[in-house]
């Protein structure tokens, strides 16, 4: 595996024959100086996103026609006789673990769903899984910026961290990998590897808090093996198109089969989900009580005058991409 990072300017300043104790002491101030940073583009981040701004969001999901044309900034599923449904208040890890994703691309705000991912990182840092176009501008070769997440959205859903039910947590990184990052648009073979991990560091309600995600909503684990035909996926979000208003976690579940399209062979599901709902997660093995299920695919895009959503094959460029996850500090691009 060969991980490519963006690029960034750093100074170091190379001290020789310092006694041991110093030395000790310029590492700890190293740190320090670091976390004050990251402390400070979390709060610039929380900051930016206004009540006007989150209002002014839009969904980034994609719908194909059936020229093959593709459309942005519009709903992946036709509507319908779809299966989407209000998952019941506050039932199970689910309800709290997926959430609101909100980043800016090309000067414009957008808004897509995402889940809290088990993870080795230590510390109060935590990943956040969702779809690739919610974190990459595949078609500007550019990372997202001013990346927020918002877990359980749905019983607070306010435009302040301050009064929502956990607080917010901000990226600092943000980690896709190459197919999806040198596709040059949203086209058969981005969808195939439409995933993405944000690195999130401490979060919660205040300036000052350095809550770890992990800690306060709780994770779930993926697979990356291919499901067999038709096994029961359930898939949630926030859709915020057509007749969703972006406020309430919804929920389909049905059994997957394969897009018949284009050679993508990805999974597709009975699903009337709108555009804000890319990037909520699969699960396969999910019960009523909200808690149980593994992470196996994401809503990523759909087809014009269809009620379905589709996602992509986790494989082992999915595992590649969580991998560098686990210990990225800065925009990454796996290869």
């Amino acid at each position: 595996m060969r991980i490519q990072r963006s690029a960034s300017v750093a100074a170091t300043l190379v001290l020789a024959a310092l006694p041991i104790l110093a030395t000790g002491v310029t590492a700890s101030g190293g740190a320090d100086a670091q976390a004050a940073r990251e402390r400070a583009e979390h709060n610039r981040i929380v900051d930016y996103w206004t009540p006007a701004r989150v209002r002014a969001a839009v969904p980034r999901d994609f719908v194909i026609e059936s020229t093959g044309h593709i459309v942005p900034k519009a709903k992946p599923g036709g509507g319908g006789s779809g299966t989407g449904a209000s998952w019941p208040n506050g039932t199970g890890k689910v309800y709290k673990a997926t959430g609101k994703v909100l980043f800016t691309m090309g000067g414009s705000q957008y808004v897509c769903s995402g889940t809290a991912l088990s993870n080795s990182r230590g510390g109060t840092d935590g990943v956040v899984i969702t779809a690739g176009h919610c974190a990459y501008d595949e078609t500007a070769h550019a990372f997202a910026t001013n990346w927020l997440f918002v877990p359980q959205f749905d019983s607070s859903p306010t435009f302040t961290c301050a009064n929502t039910a956990f607080g917010c947590w901000t990226a600092k990184a943000l980690v896709v990998h190459n197919g999806f990052a040198s596709a040059g648009g949203f086209n058969n073979q981005a969808v195939q590897y439409d995933w993405s991990f944000a690195v999130v560091g401490g979060g919660g309600k205040t300036s000052g808090a350095n809550v770890d995600l992990d800690t306060a909503v709780g994770n779930f684990a993926k697979q990356d093996t291919e499901m067999s035909l038709n096994t029961v996926a359930s898939a949630f979000g926030y859709p915020a198109a057509g007749k969703y208003h972006g406020n309430d976690l919804i929920y389909c579940q049905g059994p997957t089969t394969r897009d018949a399209n284009a050679g993508t062979n990805n999974y597709k599901l009975a699903c009337n989900m709108t555009g804000g709902s890319s990037g909520g997660p699969w699960f396969s093995g999910f019960d009523a009580s909200g808690n149980a299920g593994t992470i196996r695919s994401l809503n990523s895009y759909g087809y014009s005058g269809q009620s379905f959503m589709y996602g992509p094959i986790f494989n082992g460029n999915t595992t590649s991409t969580s991998n560098a996850a686990n210990t990225a500090n800065s925009n990454t691009i796996v290869n």
